[in-house]
């Protein structure tokens, strides 16, 4: 079971460098066969410092996924400024939203990050309270929902739910996309932009604001 000790803050120093240590050690030896002692001797850090900062290895590793979730978040959060923000026009819909969801194929898909969250929860689930293992899931999709919803404000879209919005947005071109080729990763197949756009538009045919 986790810990429910007090546990210190720390140097940021040192927290980063144990979080890097459980991080590779978990996805090159597994969470059984990592031991404390090794994710302190390549942290540089004595056990005791692993054990004050985190209390444990269950802890330790919703903290690593915790990280990288927070680093996924923030490039889709970036993204979508970067996208969906100046949308202005109906007209400008389409174009802004493959744009969004390319970057998402290529820059964020094909990350070393998001290869982690990917390994870590399928292969270590049994480690992780379902509540855990949801709210790593959902957090992406929440900000997207967030973000059709500011759209449906301005106008541009009919989405009374914007968070099912944000999922049938997902199922209509990442999800086409790994049904039909397994992958979604554009910056590996170059035939993950024709379903993306299609999928867009087939979202947009549902969820455009009539003039």
């Amino acid at each position: 079971m986790p810990t429910t000790k007090t546990l210190r803050a720390g140097s940021a120093h040192k927290r980063a460098a144990i979080l890097t240590a459980a991080r590779e050690l978990f996805l090159t030896d597994g969470f059984d066969r990592t031991s404390v002692d090794a994710i302190a001797a390549q942290a540089g850090v004595s056990k005791r410092t692993v054990y004050d900062y985190f209390g444990d290895k269950q802890t330790l590793l919703r903290a690593v996924l915790d990280a990288v979730g927070q680093s996924l978040v923030a490039t889709i959060r970036r993204t979508l400024d970067d996208t969906l923000t100046d949308v202005t026009e109906a007209g400008e819909l389409e174009t802004a939203l493959v744009a969004f969801a390319m970057r998402i194929a290529t820059d964020m898909l094909d990350s070393a990050e998001y290869a982690t969250l990917q390994r870590l929860a399928q292969t270590e689930s049994d480690h992780l309270p379902h509540r855990d293992d949801q709210l790593i899931t959902y957090a992406p999709d929440e900000a997207l929902g967030e973000r059709l919803a500011a759209l449906a404000r301005a106008g541009l879209l009919d989405a009374p739910d914007p968070r099912l919005a944000a999922d049938h947005f997902i199922a209509l071109t990442f999800g086409v996309a790994l049904n039909r080729l397994g992958s979604a990763n554009a910056a590996e197949d170059d035939r993950v932009r024709p379903l993306v756009i299609e999928g867009v538009r087939a979202f947009l045919r549902a969820y455009r604001r009539e003039a």
